[in-house]
């Protein structure tokens, strides 16, 4: 019978059940388990692709074109677990789903509640993830304990112990036990006020993940296990990482947590093989370059906006052994203070996705600056648009060239709108979306990075290349190195007379893992690591003569 973990938070948000949640779905795959991962979301929007960047960090697309929280990215870096629609759900999606079996009469005229209706469709949701061929399944709770919005699934989950039996239910709590600088010591009352709050609730928490900065004493765990109610070995610290977010399962196996789950759920668990996170850890702390990326965003002050960027990023870097400065930059700064000022000195510069007019100008002087100083560049979906637009005007000779996103008058609109999004009026769920199939131009960078012929990777988005303008951006040097099977969609851009200079209509983030980095990113880090030993090399000569 499957076995089902839930994951829920408490005292603050942000504490990183997601990234708890996936480390634990790590561990439990590299001792030869079979797991699935799942997010219930408390936040009523159907899904979070309504939502605005600052609000929700960045929308994270699977491949059947689900819009997913952030949280799944951490889900697929960290495990093996294929992610469907079924591992997102939302308050919105389950009260629409309630509301249109409401609807279609399938209550037989029964008074809708909260208990049973609502909380039977989340158990419901839950168990589409079980099966023969899985042997866990990792829940994890959005929110916090005491929040309104969560009691609904909160209540579905303390009901599920009952629908399965306790002995294949496991209940994880994280929360915070802060360090007091004035008082010089840890305090543990927040975690005991969460942790009644969810014995209030009906659930007793199996495993307590502490968060704090500084270590815990058996003191303090044995004081934690007493009052919550938890054997004082499953008192679990978790300190804060300085290094990276990738040591977060080692410190877990420390503390004995793997352990802990096989025996609570008696999981059929081999032993435990962590040699390629080894590998991994071992080449992060042993880089052999150091190199700098500037991403120049519209949301960069934000980290959880370009979330899966940056770790994209990193995982390329740990591929060629290099440590990766990234500069995140305000693509609206550089519209006010211009390219040379905030873009000097980096190795490489990279421009990722987007919505809206603003900080446009600023990413298209970014990549002009890329292209003319030969400096290695990577475009990504908006950045790719950018890219055509820059190289339309300062290159092509189309002066006003834009995109009719931004200037529905422009007189060349090398980017416009897909045909099939002409008549669409609803936001939600209506972009090309999910792993869509592109060709690959044999002699192309693309090509080369990839070392296949054809590819399938992630879409979101309303806007594309034009094709009317297609022969006379080839007649100037571009080169239109990817595109649908069909011809009919460009997919990738290139300049071949440029030390990398590659853009892409898609987004390859999101197929990027720590342990098997994205080729087009490992691409740009190479090209990167290329300038700067060759720049070192004109500094020696210059020295010596």
């Amino acid at each position: 019978m499957t076995k089902h973990i839930f994951v829920t938070g408490g005292v603050v948000s942000s504490l990183g059940k997601g990234l708890t949640s996936a480390s634990i779905g790590m561990l439990l795959e590299q001792r030869g388990l079979r797991v699935r991962m799942q997010k219930l979301d408390p936040y009523i929007n159907v899904d979070p692709g309504t939502m605005s960047p600052y609000q929700h960090g960045e929308v994270y697309v699977l491949d059947d074109g689900s819009e997913t929280d952030l949280d799944l990215g951490h889900y697929e870096r960290f495990t093996n677990s294929p992610l469907t629609r079924d591992s997102n759900y939302t308050t919105g999606q389950i009260y629409l789903s309630v509301i249109e079996k409401e609807r279609r009469g399938e209550f037989l005229g029964k008074t809708v509640q909260v208990i049973p209706h609502i909380t039977n469709e989340i158990k419901s949701c839950i168990k589409k993830l079980a099966g023969d061929d899985v042997d866990v399944v990792i829940t994890e709770i959005g929110g916090t304990v005491g929040d309104i919005e969560s009691q609904p699934f909160l209540e579905a989950i303390r009901q599920f112990s009952l629908d399965i039996g306790k002995a294949n239910c496991l209940y994880i709590h994280l929360t915070l036990v802060p360090y007091l600088k004035a008082a010089a010591e840890i305090k543990t009352k927040p975690t005991q006020h969460s942790v009644g709050l969810l014995r209030q609730i009906g659930i007793q928490p199996d495993i307590l993940i502490c968060r704090t900065e500084r270590g815990m004493s058996q003191d303090d765990r044995s004081k934690i296990a007493l009052f919550c109610n938890v054997a004082s070995e499953a008192v679990i610290e978790e300190k804060d990482k300085d290094f990276s977010i990738y040591e977060v399962p080692f410190s877990l196996v420390q503390n004995g947590l793997d352990e802990l789950i096989v025996k609570h759920l008696q999981l059929p668990a081999g032993k435990l093989d962590l040699s390629p996170w080894n590998d991994l850890m071992h080449r992060l702390r042993n880089p052999e370059h150091e190199i700098s990326i500037a991403v120049v965003g519209k949301y960069a002050e934000h980290r959880d906006a370009y979330k899966s960027i940056y770790e994209s990023i990193d995982h390329a870097g740990i591929h060629h052994r290099a440590q990766v400065r990234i500069g995140r930059i305000q693509s609206e700064d550089i519209e006010r203070e211009g390219p040379e000022r905030l873009l000097a000195g980096y190795d490489g510069i990279l421009v990722p996705g987007g919505f809206g007019e603003r900080g446009i100008e600023g990413k298209v002087e970014a990549i002009r600056f890329a292209r003319e100083r030969g400096i290695p560049f990577f475009g990504i979906c908006l950045g790719m648009q950018c890219a055509a637009i820059e190289f339309g005007r300062n290159v092509v000779g189309l002066t006003d060239a834009h995109s009719s996103e931004f200037n529905k008058n422009t007189p060349h609109p090398v980017i416009c709108l897909l045909d099939d999004q002409q008549n669409i009026v609803d936001k939600g769920g209506t972009m090309r979306l999910g792993a869509q199939v592109a060709k690959l131009a044999e002699g192309s960078r693309a090509r080369e990075a990839y070392g296949v012929a054809s590819i399938d990777e992630r879409h979101r988005h309303r806007y594309e290349f034009n094709n009317s303008y297609r022969q006379q951006f080839i007649a100037h040097g571009m080169t239109f190195s990817g595109t649908s099977l069909d011809d009919g969609l460009v997919e990738i851009i290139e300049l071949i007379d440029h030390p990398w200079f590659v853009a892409v209509q898609y987004h390859p983030e999101f197929k990027s893992k720590p342990t098997q980095a994205h080729p087009l990113f490992a691409g740009l880090i190479k090209a990167a690591i290329q300038r700067r030993q060759s720049r070192g090399e004109r500094l020696k000569e210059i020295e010596t003569t």
